[in-house]
């Protein structure tokens, strides 16, 4: 998947020294590992969130084997939306209330909802908790064939297993990007991969900027949305400094 990226790269011509940003969100994450290493010196920035260098257990043996069984074992639509929801998201952040950005009628592309809003200023109104929103979007994503499919799933799961990249290979993609163009961050109620997999990138890329995120699950941008992206903003225009020099 690095490759097919790297052909896109080369195919719309961003090709030269420190053009870059690439951001990783968990098999994502393994990927712009993969990229970094075929071509270190295109990369202004290397982000990584919620990923790892190489899946360990971090649990005890009988509870991982449940883990990996429950994966396979089929369940009911609500079933499998709930404990994909108590994967990626810390749970007291499923339970507050919907606090997603929303687009107004002035959004660019953005068109009014079939059925009109109370809410002042907007188009789109608000779910009572952050929990149906998710639910809606998943069941939105599920009851798609076009866009799920279980075999998809499956290939995902085996893509994330077999990848590993050892100690020496992260200090050799460090060395090569460079340190003060890496960030990694990880959530400590990360219940998807675990904080653990982002405390060893930290320890085995020691990069210039990383966040453990206390009470924040998988995907920092739904959770912390406006602190990601300044996170993220801050990164590149440090790393854009850089090439400057």
């Amino acid at each position: 998947m690095a490759r097919d990226t790297l052909e896109i790269l080369n195919h719309v011509g961003w090709t030269e020294e420190r053009q870059l940003h690439v951001i990783g969100l968990s098999m994502g994450g393994m990927i712009s590992q993969e990229l970094a290493l075929l071509i270190p010196n295109r990369i202004c920035s290397l982000n990584l969130v919620s990923t790892a260098a190489r899946i360990e257990n971090t649990t005890t043996f009988f509870a991982n084997l449940r883990t990996r069984i429950n994966m396979f074992i089929p369940k009911s639509l609500d079933r499998s939306v709930a404990d994909a929801g108590a994967a990626m998201f810390a749970a007291a952040w499923l339970d507050a209330p919907d606090d997603t950005h929303l687009p107004d009628l002035s959004t660019p592309g953005v068109l009014p909802p079939a059925v009109p809003s109370t809410s002042p200023n907007s188009g789109y109104g608000r779910f009572e908790t952050n929990y149906q929103r998710y639910a809606a979007l998943e069941l939105t994503k599920r009851l798609n064939p076009e866009v799920f499919e279980r075999k998809g799933f499956l290939l995902q799961v085996l893509a994330t297993g077999f990848h590993h990249k050892s100690a020496e290979q992260l200090k050799r993609l460090a060395d090569e990007v460079g340190r003060e163009r890496i960030l990694v961050m990880h959530g400590t109620e990360d219940n998807m991969l675990t904080v653990h997999h982002g405390r060893v990138l930290i320890r085995e890329l020691n990069p210039s900027t990383h966040s453990i995120g206390e009470g924040i699950g998988h995907l920092f941008m739904m959770e912390k949305t406006a602190w990601f992206h300044d996170t993220l903003e801050d990164m590149f225009a440090r790393a854009e400094k850089l090439v400057a020099k």
